[in-house]
């Protein structure tokens, strides 16, 4: 099992999220989700295959990912007013929980590879 296993994890969890999301969301920004997911899904890959460097681009894309839902009115009064009891739940789980436990993770992860290559 890759020492990368709960960075995989997580990151399947927002590609499955983010599946399940696309076809609720707004037509209009259906290449931009798409692309976001297949961002997500080749981090999944590049992480279990062992590219270290993979994870560096995890925390910053998590940032995105919520800053941008934070920004955009739409997903704010979805996620505040739960006039779509669904979106709401998926945009809080995939948006911030997922992302949030994405950031945590990698950190983790991180911190133990930098303590095995210095012992």
């Amino acid at each position: 099992m890759s020492f990368t296993t709960p960075v995989v994890i997580v990151l399947v969890a927002i590609s499955l999220v983010g599946a399940i999301a696309i076809p609720f969301g707004d037509p209009q920004f259906l290449d931009r989700a798409i692309a976001l997911e297949l961002s997500f899904i080749t981090l999944a890959v590049l992480t279990y295959k062992g590219y270290r460097k993979a994870l560096y681009a995890c925390i910053p894309l998590a940032i995105i990912v919520m800053v941008g839902n934070s920004l955009a009115p739409p997903h704010v009064e979805i996620m505040t007013t739960f006039s779509k009891p669904f979106n709401a739940v998926i945009l809080i789980i995939g948006g911030y929980i997922l992302q949030a436990a994405l950031i945590a993770v990698t950190i983790f992860q991180l911190v133990k590879t930098r303590q095995l290559i210095i012992h």
